[in-house]
């Protein structure tokens, strides 16, 4: 049995990959993300994950103000060596069109940014990408958990102008209201229906 050829983006270039390799590199896998210059593939998607994905994009689609759209799984280019891709982001409507890059945006153009935890993920979900989001200056950040049963636990956190960090603004177990980035009203228990 002969073993394939590795190939050679396998092997970071000197200084680690940048945002635009993303684009340039051929074959990579499906939500490659580019954290600190190097090049993270995803696990394949456990079905929590999946339905609080959709649960979600569907609920914030139903209450997004016209100046903004939801994204699902599209890369955000923070600065040249990170473009990671939260799960669902919420972005400025102009950045939604035919002249914009078609596999991601720039992080001038986005509201919130959502990840859903994985255990694969766990480590990034909750410390690095967290902490990228606040340096590139994304004023809303949720952590969505896996709590009791197969409902959602969101944490919802906003930056704080004068640290530069986030801070919690709350934890929302079975209903998600918030006024701020714009007024919102999600059912986590509806995840038990889909």
């Amino acid at each position: 049995m002969t073993a394939e050829p590795l190939p050679a983006w396998v092997f970071p270039p000197p200084g680690g990959f940048t945002a635009d390799d993303l684009d340039r590199i051929p074959d990579l896998p499906p939500h490659t993300e580019l954290i600190d210059g190097s090049l993270v593939f995803v696990s394949p998607q456990r079905r929590f994950h999946s339905l609080a994905i959709t649960l979600l994009e569907n609920g914030l689609r139903a209450s997004v103000p016209e100046s903004l759209r939801v994204c699902r799984e599209m890369t955000i280019t923070l600065n040249s060596g990170n473009r990671p891709e939260p799960d669902v982001s919420v972005v400025r409507a102009e950045a939604v069109t035919a002249e914009a890059r078609e596999t991601g945006f720039d992080v001038a153009d986005v509201v919130l940014a959502v990840e859903v935890v994985s255990p694969e993920s766990q480590a990034r979900d909750h410390n690095r990408k967290p902490q990228l989001y606040a340096e590139a200056g994304i004023r809303h950040f949720w952590l969505v958990e896996h709590g009791k049963g197969r409902h959602p636990v969101v944490h919802v956190y906003e930056l704080d102008p004068v640290t530069g960090s986030y801070v919690p603004t709350g934890i929302h177990h079975d209903r998600l209201k918030l006024t701020v980035p714009f007024d919102i009203d999600i059912d986590l228990t509806e995840i038990d229906r889909m």
